[in-house]
Protein backbone atom coordinates (compact mmCIF):
# COMPACT_ATOMS: atom_id res chain seq x y z
CA UNK A 1 0.00 0.00 0.00
CA UNK A 2 1.38 3.41 -0.96
CA UNK A 3 2.00 5.91 1.83
CA UNK A 4 -0.73 8.48 2.31
CA UNK A 5 0.07 12.15 1.66
CA UNK A 6 0.89 13.94 4.89
CA UNK A 7 -0.01 17.40 6.06
CA UNK A 8 2.82 19.75 6.91
CA UNK A 9 3.16 20.88 10.53
CA UNK A 10 4.55 24.17 9.21
CA UNK A 11 1.45 24.68 7.06
CA UNK A 12 -0.76 23.94 10.06
CA UNK A 13 1.20 26.42 12.15
CA UNK A 14 0.88 29.08 9.44
CA UNK A 15 -2.89 28.54 9.22
CA UNK A 16 -3.42 28.64 13.00
CA UNK A 17 -0.92 31.28 14.11
CA UNK A 18 -3.44 34.14 14.15
CA UNK A 19 -6.08 32.05 15.91
CA UNK A 20 -3.55 30.89 18.51
CA UNK A 21 -2.45 34.46 19.21
CA UNK A 22 -6.10 35.47 19.65
CA UNK A 23 -6.63 32.47 21.96
CA UNK A 24 -3.71 33.54 24.15
CA UNK A 25 -5.04 37.09 24.37
CA UNK A 26 -8.53 35.85 25.26
CA UNK A 27 -7.24 33.40 27.89
CA UNK A 28 -5.12 36.10 29.50
CA UNK A 29 -8.09 38.47 29.53
CA UNK A 30 -10.37 35.86 31.12
CA UNK A 31 -7.84 35.06 33.86
CA UNK A 32 -7.09 38.74 34.48
CA UNK A 33 -10.80 39.61 34.83
CA UNK A 34 -11.22 37.11 37.65
CA UNK A 35 -11.07 38.57 41.15
CA UNK A 36 -8.10 37.68 43.34
CA UNK A 37 -8.71 34.50 45.27
CA UNK A 38 -11.38 33.35 42.79
CA UNK A 39 -9.36 33.01 39.59
CA UNK A 40 -10.26 29.40 38.90
CA UNK A 41 -13.91 29.79 39.82
CA UNK A 42 -14.34 32.87 37.62
CA UNK A 43 -12.23 31.97 34.57
CA UNK A 44 -11.96 28.20 34.20
CA UNK A 45 -15.20 27.69 32.24
CA UNK A 46 -14.51 30.54 29.81
CA UNK A 47 -10.96 29.30 29.20
CA UNK A 48 -12.25 25.74 28.69
CA UNK A 49 -14.72 27.01 26.09
CA UNK A 50 -12.05 29.05 24.31
CA UNK A 51 -9.77 26.02 24.16
CA UNK A 52 -12.63 23.86 22.89
CA UNK A 53 -13.25 26.20 19.97
CA UNK A 54 -9.53 26.28 19.19
CA UNK A 55 -9.28 22.47 19.47
CA UNK A 56 -12.09 22.05 16.95
CA UNK A 57 -10.59 24.62 14.56
CA UNK A 58 -7.18 22.95 14.85
CA UNK A 59 -8.54 19.50 14.04
CA UNK A 60 -10.68 20.74 11.14
CA UNK A 61 -7.74 22.64 9.68
CA UNK A 62 -5.42 19.64 10.03
CA UNK A 63 -7.90 17.32 8.31
CA UNK A 64 -8.45 19.85 5.51
CA UNK A 65 -4.70 20.24 4.98
CA UNK A 66 -4.33 16.46 4.74
CA UNK A 67 -7.18 16.29 2.23
CA UNK A 68 -5.55 19.10 0.25
CA UNK A 69 -2.24 17.20 0.26
CA UNK A 70 -3.97 14.05 -0.97
CA UNK A 71 -5.75 15.99 -3.70
CA UNK A 72 -2.50 17.60 -4.83
CA UNK A 73 -0.82 14.17 -5.00
CA UNK A 74 -3.37 12.99 -7.57
CA UNK A 75 -3.72 15.61 -10.33
CA UNK A 76 -6.90 15.50 -12.40
CA UNK A 77 -6.78 13.05 -15.26
CA UNK A 78 -7.33 14.01 -18.85
CA UNK A 79 -10.01 12.64 -21.13
CA UNK A 80 -9.88 8.89 -21.65
CA UNK A 81 -7.67 8.02 -24.66
CA UNK A 82 -10.52 6.29 -26.55
CA UNK A 83 -12.75 9.40 -26.59
CA UNK A 84 -12.81 11.62 -29.64
CA UNK A 85 -12.80 15.40 -29.11
CA UNK A 86 -16.21 17.03 -29.45
CA UNK A 87 -16.88 18.33 -32.96
CA UNK A 88 -16.87 22.08 -33.36
CA UNK A 89 -20.26 23.60 -33.95
CA UNK A 90 -20.71 25.68 -37.06
CA UNK A 91 -22.30 29.10 -37.29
Amino acid sequence: MAPQPQLSADALLDKLRGQFERLCLDVAAAVNRAPAGQVIDHSEEEVRDLLGVFRQATYQTAVQLRLDAAEAAFPPSGAPPDRQPAAEQGA
